[in-house]
């Protein structure tokens, strides 16, 4: 099973088929650091695409020119973010709203919600920020 860790988040299968990318609490999310997540995706991919679940939870900090990165199409298939306070919230609800994401996201602050709707989800459902 593909895993990595690159000192600011961790990626890894799920058994379920879900790919997941977890920024570790505290971390600023920069451009560096967002192409090399969206890098590592896509390698890890290796030219599939999956849905993807992206634990946010205590994000110290998520630049503009990060929001530019994520904002590219990856081998994502649909994002479920997943936070577990109001400023998680509040960065997944400008993001979606300022710019249209590369495929369906969402946010979550229930990690089985987010893995039902990644599981479940038909691909032309457009993006939303909650349940």
């Amino acid at each position: 099973m593909a895993q990595t860790d690159a000192g600011d988040y961790d990626i890894r299968f799920q058994s379920s088929g879900v790919m997941w990318l977890a920024w570790k609490p505290g971390v600023r999310i920069e451009a560096h650091n967002a192409r090399a997540a969206v890098d590592a995706v896509n390698n890890i991919a290796d030219g599939r695409r999956y849905p993807l679940l992206v634990t946010m939870a205590d994000a110290g900090h998520l630049s503009h020119a990060a929001r530019e990165v994520f904002l590219e199409p990856c081998a994502a298939s649909r994002i479920a973010l997943l936070g577990n306070n109001p400023v998680d919230r509040m960065l997944a609800q400008y993001q979606l709203a300022v710019q249209e994401p590369p495929c369906p996201t969402r946010f979550f602050v229930s990690e089985d919600e987010a893995m039902a709707w990644l599981q479940d989800a038909d691909e032309a459902e457009p993006a939303r920020t909650g349940p």
